[in-house]
């Protein structure tokens, strides 16, 4: 049995599950998930998420590079695995011998797979007005080439919305124009004979701001781990999201601090008042911004306490003279919740004037992930 230690994430599987079979209800009925389990899943922790996921069901995956790509395989996910990041030459090899499928990111980089030799199942990426990677849409001729390379074994086309979550009459033009662009040369390449591909376009806004769309594919990301990527965000799906992940740590110890007084680095917190601080057993190596110093919240014994002073590597300060109970080896929440408070992951990044998609991506690998 699993002792809870100095920091850790607790995930509930079931509230994982619950999003995926909510989330599922807004796809067409041809349209399947292929989570985005980058970034260690967002955090969450690639396999555990992965092995969760595969057991119900989920057969496609995707992912940015090929070390996540190949870490999922040796956990023992099968399927097909999109890595949507470039790739060297160097680890071309990688992608055929784990049977990988390779993003094309350009035209010059569709010659240069083909030309390794070996056989590379890919997916073509259409830039569509993001401008990030993929063959531009307006240039058919030398996307509809790439079938005509010899060592490429083209299976689907795919494209990204890059202002999906805006509610602006800017923004929901631009998408509009992306989604016009990407059916344009879907349709394209239909007249030209070329027809046995999957098509995929939406993230999670996309699926919750655009469920009308129809295509093969939803990568969804931030909405299966049950989270918004800021608090005042607006979807014009209703749906009941859960979230999967609790963030916690311990008190290390309670102690006064007079009025006067000055904690942590730089003595960046004075004390006006006598107060009673604890230390908290996580830090930036963990995750934790330095953004947060002196502004963030957590939860002890279902009460709000403030950060103060500046996160240190291993450890936090927080204002417990009002959570007069606190005591070493209490947890902490930072993320989830304890009683009836609540401190969602968006209210977390929001902060630290980021978003939660951010947050909960860099939390550490000496956090321990318990599934429950």
């Amino acid at each position: 049995m699993y002792q809870k230690g100095r920091a850790w994430i607790e995930l509930n599987m079931n509230h994982l599950l619950h999003n995926v079979t909510a989330l599922k209800a807004l796809l067409p009925a041809q349209c399947a998930m292929m989570p985005a389990v980058k970034a260690n899943a967002y955090g969450h922790g690639a396999a555990l998420i992965g092995k969760a996921l595969q057991k119900n069901g989920i057969r496609s995956f995707c992912v940015a590079s090929v070390s996540e790509a190949i870490a999922l395989r040796n956990a023992g996910i099968t399927g097909e695995i999109l890595v949507l990041g470039y790739t060297t030459p160097h680890q071309f090899t990688d992608l055929a011998a784990y049977s990988l499928t390779q993003t094309v990111v350009d035209y010059p980089y569709a010659r240069e797979l083909s030309s390794f030799g070996t056989p590379i199942s890919v997916h073509v990426g259409i830039d569509t007005g993001m401008h990030r990677l993929g063959e531009p849409s307006e240039n058919r001729e030398a996307i509809r080439s790439m079938w005509s390379l010899k060592n490429l074994n083209i299976t689907g086309v795919f494209s990204h919305l890059c202002a999906s979550d805006g509610t602006t009459n800017t923004e929901r033009d631009y998408t509009r124009k992306q989604i016009q662009k990407f059916q344009s040369v879907v349709a394209y390449l239909h007249r030209n004979g070329i027809r046995d591909f999957k098509t995929h376009l939406q993230g999670s806004y996309g699926v919750l701001n655009y469920p009308q769309l129809s295509f093969d594919y939803a990568r969804i990301g931030i909405a299966l781990y049950g989270a918004y990527s800021s608090p005042d965000d607006q979807t014009v799906a209703q749906i009941d999201l859960r979230p999967v992940l609790t963030l916690k740590a311990r008190i290390e110890c309670v102690r006064l601090l007079h009025a006067g007084e000055s904690v942590g680095y730089g003595l960046d917190y004075t004390a006006v008042r006598e107060m009673r601080i604890a230390a908290v057993s996580i830090g930036y190596a963990d995750g934790i911004p330095r953004d947060l110093s002196n502004k963030g919240y957590v939860l002890v014994n279902g009460q709000r306490a403030k950060m103060i002073g500046r996160i240190c590597m291993d450890q936090l300060l927080i204002d417990v003279s009002e959570i007069t109970q606190a005591a070493a080896g209490d947890e902490v929440v930072l993320i989830g919740k304890c009683g009836d408070q609540e401190i969602a992951a968006s209210e977390f990044a929001a902060y630290a004037g980021t978003i939660s998609n951010e947050i909960l991506s860099r939390l550490g690998e000496r956090l321990e992930r318990v599934a429950g």
